[in-house]
């Protein structure tokens, strides 16, 4: 059984500069994949952001492609996509743990990803968290992208004040401002 229960949404961030996103989605269960990656577009639409999407073959290639496109792009963020459906094997925690652990490492090396990998019981509760008008996951990972996003631009211009800061940009070590070494 799938519960409903109401829950506080942020409001959505504005932006006075572009904003670039890369949608990382693994559409192993394509309806799946497809309705959360509708979700995430209209969030992102609605931020006034632009995104590309690259698909890759599991969560599991998820963390690696949006390191790579870290590396080698420009994205403000990241909006990672899947949906993992436990089996009869233990590969089903290797995947949402492993998976989940390389997001959040990632993030805590500072990129702003939104994730929006699911991990489920069943196909029933997949279809109700990937559907746009019912729990809308990919909606709510894009949003937690934007999010992280203004976030880092709030902040990325910010010193601590920590340590010595000279009174001007001339630091003298030795000498006077002339250059002469005569007091």
């Amino acid at each position: 059984m799938v519960g409903h229960e109401t829950h506080y949404i942020l409001p959505r961030p504005e932006f006075d500069r572009p904003v670039k996103v890369l949608i990382v989605v693994a559409p192993y269960y394509r309806d799946i994949a497809d309705n959360m990656i509708d979700g995430a577009k209209a969030e992102l639409d609605a931020a006034g952001a632009t995104y590309e999407i690259t698909e890759v073959p599991g969560a599991l290639e998820v963390p690696t492609a949006v390191c790579i496109a870290e590396r080698l792009s420009n994205f403000d963020g990241y909006v990672a996509l899947g949906c993992v459906i436990r089996g009869e094997t233990t590969h089903y925690e290797t995947v949402c743990n492993d998976s989940s652990r390389a997001l959040q490492l990632l993030g805590l090396q500072g990129l702003c990803i939104g994730n929006g990998i699911l991990t489920v019981e069943n196909r029933k509760q997949a279809e109700v968290r990937a559907d746009p008008a019912d729990q809308n996951k990919g909606g709510g990972a894009a949003a937690a992208a934007l999010h992280l996003i203004a976030l880092s631009r709030k902040w990325g211009g910010r010193t601590k004040g920590v340590g010595f800061k000279p009174a001007s940009e001339n630091i003298l070590l030795a000498g006077n401002a002339d250059g002469s070494t005569t007091a």
